[in-house]
């Protein structure tokens, strides 16, 4: 990142910004509230803009329960794709696995049972026989599988969890937070999205035992493709449910609701409001210019700012009409400047308050002067 100078420019955008905050300005209307939930913790969050659109006591520690198993589903991925098993590797079981209570897929002592199989068992019938094998199939035993899970949980940024086990058996020291499932439902939608129908499939056979997914709303006309439910007399009754409408995908977690037909309602009720109640709004898109900014002792006198990705906003249309975007820059950029370093931040408000903030890069190489030119550079800045 450049080394901002002390004295950063605040600026309105100009130009396709501020056409885009007209044209959102133009039906302006009442303020919206979010709803009331019976869920303990609840955290909702549209992927495709990152706007947090519901947040009850999304940072306060609970018990996930068997939504644990997104993080067992998450390594057994992350071991897919580097190679270090495949969904035809057997793994034996054993008797700590086949003894397992609970949600069970019913696993035979001493047999071996392929990988992908388990990863059903898993996600489908919320197996926790099945969490265990597949926890001591990849790293030898439950425990060394745990500490794995807490490494990988610090690597994505949930910064308040802690695995005990693959399944979520009440311990504790196990938990984690509403936000932090979600940010763990993000990565495993985002980073495997080749593995993703697992957690949708509606129903799985073995050992002679047809089992329905646990997920209500994956039989509901509520656009929900996944993606894992939990329940312990701890936690209550839990759901991280993701799914997509107009072009829109939503990740929801809920828990501490105090009953199964409590865990099919809300979420499709908080689910429905957000899809209904929010509209998604580009303002840039990755690589469009928003100004240039003027470069110190460079070979040249400005370089184009931009944004490394596109940007988009969540946000109700009664709130069209308290849309602020704030670029602030640092002026003069010292060269030299690399394609994509960090220049400045874009702030974009509404409803009075501080939505999203976004970096500013430098959208080409502007290499630092030398020689004459560097010298006539450096006493024009002096002389006045």
């Amino acid at each position: 990142m450049i080394v901002v100078n002390p004295r950063p420019l605040l600026r309105t955008l100009a130009g396709c910004l501020s056409l885009v905050a007209a044209i959102l300005l133009s039906a302006p209307a009442l303020a919206l509230s979010q709803p009331d939930t019976a869920a303990k913790q609840a955290y909702l969050v549209d992927l495709s803009s990152g706007e947090v659109l519901l947040d009850k006591n999304g940072t306060t520690r609970m018990a996930p329960s068997s939504m644990t198993k997104m993080m067992t589903a998450y390594l057994t991925y992350d071991a897919l794709v580097h190679g270090r098993t495949t969904l035809d590797t057997s793994v034996p079981v054993s008797q700590t696995a086949w003894k397992m209570g609970g949600s069970r897929m019913f696993l035979k002592l001493g047999s071996t049972v392929r990988v992908e199989d388990l990863l059903r068992g898993l996600l489908i019938d919320s197996g926790n026989d099945a969490a265990v094998a597949l926890a001591e199939g990849l790293a030898g035993s439950e425990s060394a599988f745990a500490s794995m899970m807490n490494a990988k949980a610090r690597e994505l940024g949930m910064a308040d969890s802690h695995f005990m086990n693959a399944s979520g058996w009440p311990d504790p020291g196990h938990y984690t937070t509403a936000r932090d499932l979600a940010t763990l439902a993000t990565h495993l939608i985002r980073d495997f999205p080749q593995f993703y129908h697992y957690e949708s499939e509606r129903n799985f056979t073995w050992n002679g035992i047809r089992q329905g997914n646990r997920n209500p709303l994956l039989y509901h006309p509520v656009s929900v493709d996944g993606i894992k439910t939990g329940h312990t007399e701890v936690g209550g009754y839990g759901l991280t449910a993701s799914g997509e409408r107009n072009g829109r995908r939503l990740v929801l977690v809920v828990n501490g609701l105090p009953s199964p037909q409590a865990r099919n309602d809300e979420p499709t009720r908080l689910l429905d409001w957000a899809w209904n109640s929010f509209k998604l709004y580009p303002l840039l898109r990755k690589g469009e210019l928003v100004e240039q900014a003027p470069v110190w002792m460079g070979e040249e006198d400005s370089v184009p700012v931009t944004v490394a990705d596109d940007v988009t906003v969540t946000m109700a249309p009664a709130d069209r009409n308290s849309l602020h975007v704030v670029a602030t820059l640092a002026e003069p950029l010292p060269s030299p400047v690399h394609r994509g370093d960090v220049v400045g931040r874009l702030r974009i408000d509404y409803d009075g308050a501080v939505r999203r903030q976004v970096d500013l890069v430098a959208g080409a190489d502007v290499p630092a002067s030398s020689g004459l030119t560097a010298l006539g550079q450096r006493l024009g800045h002096l002389l006045p």
